[in-house]
């Protein structure tokens, strides 16, 4: 494994990163603002799971292709902006009008929300360009472990420690969401807030030059 050092400056590194708001966080809290806790809980292991796609093709090199053919980076990323742009819609036509509250949302939606969450994350080409830039500063040669275990071990830790982030995120949200259960126009406010946050993720992505 790497020095102790290394570890440390690892650990701290990542941490900041993991904490700072990025899109994994407002995805999460979008998704319990427009379906609960439960889906926000459920979206942050999706998130999780398909991080690990990421963690894998780090490991194994494939994500340096993003950089070798820029057509297919940006046709995944805008693939996958233009999911998220459509989900955000889809909770704008939802059963919003009245007919639903938060405390009788479609048991369903927490799977629904683990699933699309996985998917999300595997079309994010930035997350493959993230570890392919952020891991290698960390990874020893010299150490008695192979490189691609360090990338798979060192992905893992960076995983779970922005996946604690994404909960904190959810547990936040989700108090705001557990305060205006008893308003029926305020949780209708409150999914369209979620469904724009999704939007605003996607525009932001297929816009973005890099």
């Amino acid at each position: 494994m790497p020095s102790t050092e290394l570890l440390i400056t690892f650990f701290v590194t990542t941490a900041l990163f993991a904490y700072i708001p990025g899109p994994a966080m407002l995805y999460a809290a979008a998704q319990t603002l427009a379906r609960g806790r439960r889906a926000g809980f459920m979206a942050t292991l999706g998130i999780h799971i398909g991080c690990y796609v990421h963690v894998i093709a780090a490991a194994a090199g494939l994500s340096i292709i993003f950089h070798a053919v820029p057509v297919l980076y940006m046709a995944v990323k805008l693939a996958g902006a233009a999911y998220l742009v459509w989900l955000g819609i889809s909770l704008f036509r939802s059963k919003s009008q009245g007919e639903t509250t938060l405390a009788a949302i479609d048991p369903k939606s927490g799977r629904r929300a683990f699933v699309e969450s996985i998917s999300i994350e595997v079309l994010n080409p930035k997350t493959a360009l993230f570890f392919l830039a952020f891991l290698p500063q960390f990874i020893d040669p010299a150490a008695s472990f192979p490189v691609w275990l360090q990338f798979v071990l060192l992905g893992t830790i960076v995983n779970f420690i922005f996946s604690s982030a994404d909960i904190v995120c959810v547990m936040l949200a989700g108090a705001v969401v557990s305060r205006l259960k008893r308003s029926g126009s305020a949780q209708r406010l409150v999914q369209r807030a979620g469904g724009g946050i999704l939007i605003g993720l996607g525009a932001h992505l297929a816009l973005q030059r890099s």
